[in-house]
C-alpha cells in the first residue's frame, strides 16, 4: 500500500513525496524513494527514524496497525502535521485517542478512503432512512485470505451509516455472526457475513430484503489505488484546514 501512494504521489500536479518509513531492519532503510519505486532519484530517504520522518512531512499518510497508527499520530499532532489514516481495527478508546490528538492537527480518518465507498457510506443510510425496518439488512463484506480483522472496518462503517438512517446505535441491533439450530433473526438487527479468500482487495454489498423484492448497494475495489488516491485528496484538503477530527465524508463534501 505504501508503495502505491508514493507512487500516486509522485505523478499528483499538487502532492510532492517527501519522504518514506518503514521498520527497524528492513532491507529498504536508506534507499532512495525514487529508485526504490523504479525512478530517478529524489534525494530523499527511507527511514526508521519515525520522528525525522515527521518532520520532513508536512502531512503523513498511514495505513498500517492500530498500535503504530497511534504512535504516529502523537508525534504528528506534537508537530503540527496532517495526519491522513486508513488503519482499521481500532477500539473505542483508540479512536477517542485519535480525537484527543486532533486538537492539536488535522486528522483525516476513515475506515476505508475510496471516494465510491464513502458515496456508498451516504446511499446506505438515505435508503435505511426511508426504508426504515420494513426491509432486513444485511451486510456481506469479501477480502483477501490475509485481512486479519472481520468484520472489516468498511462493513462496520456501512452497519454504522444504516443504523444511522434508522435513527439507532448498532451496538444495539448489529449481529456479527449467526451460528446454531435455534437463532430467528430478530426485526430490525443489521447482520454480518464475512468472507476470506484468495487476493480479493474489497467487496461489500448492502442488502435491504423485504418480501417481493430486494435492493443491493455493492461497491467492489479492482486495486488499491483507489484508496491511495482517496488519502492524497483528504492530505491535500487536510492542508486547508484547523486542526479537528475529520472523516472521508467531511473531504467529499
Amino acid at each position: 500500500m505504501g508503495k502505491v501512494i508514493a507512487e500516486l504521489v509522485l505523478a499528483d500536479p499538487i502532492a510532492e513525496l517527501a519522504a518514506g518509513f518503514v521498520r527497524k531492519g528492513n532491507n529498504f532503510e536508506g534507499a532512495d524513494l525514487g529508485e526504490f519505486l523504479g525512478q530517478e532519484k529524489t534525494g530523499y530517504k527511507i527511514t526508521s527514524n519515525l520522528d525525522q520522518f515527521v518532520k520532513s512531512c508536512e502531512a503523513i499518510i498511514d495505513f498500517s496497525s492500530p498500535v503504530f497508527s497511534l504512535e504516529c499520530a502523537k508525534k504528528a499532532a506534537e508537530n503540527g502535521k496532517i495526519f491522513i489514516c486508513g488503519t482499521t481495527g481500532f477500539s473505542e478508546e483508540d479512536k477517542q485517542r485519535l480525537v484527543e490528538y486532533s486538537k492539536q492537527c488535522a486528522i483525516v480518518w476513515s475506515s476505508n478512503m475510496s471516494v465510491g465507498v464513502n458515496l456508498l457510506f451516504t446511499l446506505a443510510e438515505k435508503v435505511a432512512a426511508v426504508l426504515r425496518e420494513d426491509y432486513d439488512v444485511e451486510i456481506v463484506e469479501m477480502h483477501h485470505r490475509n485481512k486479519v480483522d472481520a468484520p472489516s472496518g468498511t462493513a462496520l462503517s456501512l452497519g454504522a451509516a444504516v443504523a444511522k438512517g434508522r435513527g439507532v446505535d448498532l451496538k444495539d441491533v448489529g449481529n456479527m455472526a449467526r451460528s446454531g439450530a435455534n437463532n430467528p433473526r430478530k426485526k430490525g438487527e443489521i447482520g454480518f457475513a464475512t468472507l476470506r479468500g484468495g487476493d480479493v482487495i474489497g467487496d461489500h454489498t448492502v442488502i435491504f430484503a423485504a418480501d417481493g423484492e430486494r435492493i443491493e448497494l455493492t461497491h467492489k475495489a479492482t486495486n488499491r489505488n483507489v484508496f491511495a488516491a482517496g488519502a492524497i485528496r483528504a492530505a491535500i484538503w487536510g492542508s486547508g484546514q484547523k486542526p479537528g477530527f475529520y472523516l472521508m465524508r467531511d473531504v467529499l463534501k
